[in-house]
């Protein structure tokens, strides 16, 4: 009994390591709040639109997730040289390659399937997501090009437009905003990772800004790219001053993250606070998007 208990939670692990879980929670959750908030603003009700709900969450998690596998099956030998992705099950070898593959097909296929079910426009926007990162981040950029975060950026940046497209048209303010928050957000966040991973990038030879234009480089791009993110939220005053007045405090937090990085004597340490900061900035930030319109909508739940 305690042999299958092993088994079934080192396979749990192995899964959870194949779809990437943090990641795919992170690209999940803008999905909902694009949903959420594109009911508020039509003052539609949450339950007469269940079944829609349910299509997109599910088609935008098996499609981003569909992503991710493929991305791990691609990325198999690069994974064998860096250290925090050794463990995963391609590499150890308990999922073979071809039944990685083919599971991240299905995955793909099923996702993208079900968010025809909402709207075209829903499901454009998750095949330029679900394209961007396979093809042009994955296969094509990511070991040739330091571009390749600001191509990679592009697949998450339309997690919102996936959620609020199944409602509206996306050629509005608030999405498009929430767009630009998520794309600008990534550069930071992936240079964090970037920085303190920088000898496993290194090795592998994947052509990380900090590997192949150093530190200091990187962390001028840090500083711009957290600049970018300040004025974004006056233009979501549709969503209240209290959300504005957070979302600008957290973009000074950030700033003055990034600020701290030119004075870091310990950068590995810096890093891992950046990394921290910008986890937790995003998720405040499209967690407070809901909550600010909570008290209007939930009533209508």
């Amino acid at each position: 009994m305690v042999a299958r208990n092993n088994g079934l939670k080192e396979f749990l692990r192995d899964v959870r390591s194949l779809l990437k879980g943090p990641v795919l929670v992170v690209n999940v959750l803008p999905i909902f709040t694009g949903f959420w908030l594109a009911l508020f603003f039509n003052g539609y009700s949450f339950s007469d639109h269940l079944d829609v709900f349910v299509m997109t969450m599910v088609g935008g998690t098996l499609l981003m997730g569909g992503a991710l596998v493929i991305n791990n099956w691609y990325d198999v030998d690069i994974d064998t040289i860096m250290e925090r992705t050794k463990k995963r099950p391609t590499v150890t070898g308990h999922f073979s390659l071809k039944s990685v593959l083919l599971t991240g097909i299905i995955l793909s296929a099923i996702g993208q399937a079900l968010l025809l079910f909402t709207t075209y426009e829903a499901a454009i926007y998750g095949f330029i997501g679900w394209f961007t990162y396979v093809f042009l981040y994955t296969i094509w950029s990511k070991r040739r090009y330091t571009l390749n975060t600001v191509i990679g950026s592009v697949s998450g940046a339309v997690s919102p437009m996936i959620g609020w497209t199944a409602i509206d048209s996306g050629f509005q303010l608030v999405p498009i905003v929430l767009f630009l928050i998520l794309f600008v957000w990534q550069m930071p966040h992936t240079f964090a990772i970037a920085i303190r991973k920088y000898d496993e990038y290194k090795a592998a030879r994947v052509a990380m800004l900090p590997v192949v234009y150093g530190l200091p480089a990187t962390k001028r791009q840090i500083f711009v790219y957290v600049l970018c993110l300040l004025p974004l939220p006056l233009y979501l005053t549709s969503l209240g001053g209290l959300f504005v007045l957070i979302a600008m405090l957290l973009n000074l937090g950030f700033l003055a993250v990034a600020i701290l990085g030119f004075y870091a004597k310990d950068e590995m340490k810096w890093a891992r606070v950046l990394f921290l900061y910008s986890v937790n900035y995003i998720t405040i930030l499209f967690l407070l998007a809901v909550v600010v319109t909570l008290p209007v909508l939930g009533h209508e739940i």
